[in-house]
């Protein structure tokens, strides 16, 4: 990989210089640069106390990350990967000496969960990351750049927590507050995105009544349990359901429910011809399961699309209904949006002499523009077995991350074109407009990572890894897992998402990129791996 050499001495203080008592806060050995987060447990209980305050107000208030920045269209590929060091891996918790490990969750790995923080702007985010093995089972792996604000001048971010499991303002396996951030010396200083990732140490986990922790209990105390409350399910074969149900009855642990698929977008059906009743039909019903949508696009595209009923004709009916005068505060609203190309739609005004978009405006419009979509939504039946848990007690300490829900291994210098599985929570929208995730639930992709290296010119990056997924913002910081066990929900990290990129140029997100884990973020991942953090509650 490429190095931008570090002056004589190797050790060099990093931005973000903290006064000294932390061992190891704001400098550089070598490869490594640490920064503190929380570096007194005064400052980690302000922390704590701003997240889960007002039943956890904050958690709920963030939006996830999505700086333009990291959503790129202007890649290229490049060679093969050199690996610089040999291959080497550090094993899952739980796995140090090949014991059986006991799971209860659905295959979704139970060590993900969102990494909240404040940005310098006073905004409140969250990307995705993991817990992983370390000698104190305290460390967190992200992206850097969830980690340290890129776009102020590389400081680190404010009140930095992870939440395992994190699902609409609850914490079930409590709150971890971040004490010290490790990543390479290239990004912390040069924003240089091939190593773009970050680990951080973590106090123990905080639950009280705004983020409890979890017990296990049967059923029926699951049942008669008035408070907070959830159920973390496994899926299960059809067979396997009909046995539960047949030795524990119908109100036991095993379950069914119907699962309707998020829209994908299929052909056009073939009696929707150029008749107003059937397409209302289509689009008030989804005959057979098939339903016309409308997709915003820019005005360009619109005029370029062709008339008819197919995907990616003109739907003439909502973007005539669009057009309309609004306030003068959306106008103002929407135009920043414009700017960030969040709205696709045109704006202009009028002043009282009837002119468009000259004199002193006393009237503002928008329009915005749509081309069809033909999408289906399939329903299944989907069989599980159900871990139940109840949510009580007061503020206490909860233990060490990894002894809660397990740390997945790291591994480094592995070869190119191995099957990975990324995890994430996906929520921001395609560069088209259209949404399709909430980023309350995590999602996952699977493949054979790229065969040659993906380069980001913009980004400084030479030498990332790719795989084909269609996620969006949010998604970053998630961990590409190798040799993922489903049964034990247990691999080794190989990466985390970096960057999200539109490589078609079709205004969809399809791939997204990682930084290479070589031997330089395994001296980084050591250093942080025998760092100690403690408790916050006594």
């Amino acid at each position: 990989m490429k190095r931008i050499l570090l002056p004589a001495g190797g050790a060099i203080l990093a931005t973000g210089l903290l006064a000294a008592g932390l061992a190891g806060t704001a400098q550089a050995q070598g490869d490594v640069a640490s920064d503190a987060l929380a570096k007194t447990e005064a400052q980690a209980a302000e922390v704590l106390n701003f997240w889960t305050k007002s039943n956890n107000a904050a958690l709920t208030q963030a939006v996830a990350f999505n700086p333009d920045s990291l959503e790129v269209k202007k890649i290229k590929s490049g060679g093969g990967y050199s690996a610089d060091t040999k291959p080497g891996s550090a094993l899952p918790i739980g796995e140090e000496k090949k014991v059986a490990v006991k799971t209860q969750n659905v295959n979704l790995p139970k060590t993900i969960g969102k990494v909240f923080f404040e940005g310098r702007d006073g905004k409140l985010y969250w990307c995705s990351g993991t817990s992983i093995q370390s000698q104190y089972r305290n460390l967190v792996a992200t992206a850097g750049h969830c980690v340290y604000d890129m776009a102020a001048n590389n400081e680190v971010v404010s009140r930095w927590v992870f939440v395992p499991g994190y699902y609409q303002g609850k914490t079930p396996f409590g709150v971890y507050v971040g004490k010290q951030a490790f990543t390479h010396y290239d990004l912390d200083v040069y924003e240089d995105f091939d190593r773009d990732y970050a680990f951080v140490t973590v106090y123990n986990g905080i639950a009280g009544p705004a983020g409890a922790s979890a017990k296990q209990v049967s059923k029926s105390e699951f049942d008669g349990f008035k408070g907070e409350k959830f159920i973390d399910k496994k899926e299960i074969s059809a067979e396997e359901y009909s046995a539960g149900v047949a030795k524990y009855g119908e109100n036991g642990p095993f379950q069914k429910e119907s699962i309707t698929s998020s829209p994908e977008t299929v052909g056009k059906p073939k009696d929707a011809v150029d008749v107003k009743s059937v397409l209302e039909y289509y689009t008030a019903t989804g005959k057979d399961g098939v339903k016309l949508t409308a997709t915003e696009v820019t005005d360009y595209d619109y005029n370029k699309a062709p008339d008819g009923f197919d995907n990616n004709a003109k739907f003439v009916g909502p973007t005539e209904a669009s057009k309309m005068a609004i306030s003068e505060e959306e106008y103002k609203k929407l135009l920043a949006e414009k700017a960030d190309g969040k709205f696709l739609g045109k704006l202009w005004t009028v002043d009282k002499d009837g002119k468009v978009n000259t004199g002193t405006p006393v009237n503002w419009f928008k329009q915005q523009y749509y081309i069809k979509k033909w999408v289906k939504s399939t329903t299944k039946e989907v069989y599980w077995v159900g871990a139940y848990y109840i949510v009580d007690g007061a503020l206490k300490d909860v233990g060490r991350l990894g002894d809660n829900v397990g740390g997945q291994g790291v591994a480094w210098n592995q070869p190119a074109g191995a099957v990975v599985r990324t995890f994430g929570y996906p929520a921001g929208p395609h560069p088209d407009g259209n949404k399709p995730y909430t980023g309350v639930t995590p999602k996952w992709c699977y493949g054979k990572t790229a065969s040659k290296v993906l380069q980001v010119p913009a980004k400084k990056v030479e030498e990332h890894q790719s795989l084909r997924c269609p996620v969006t913002a949010g998604y970053d910081g998630g961990p590409w897992l190798a040799k993922y066990s489903n049964a034990k929900r247990l691999g080794y990290v190989t990466g985390v998402t970096s960057l999200i990129v539109d490589a078609d140029s079709n205004n969809r997100y399809e791939t997204i990129t990682s930084p290479i884990f070589d031997g330089e973020t395994a001296a980084i991942y050591k250093a942080a791996s025998a760092v100690w953090s403690g408790k916050l509650v006594k």
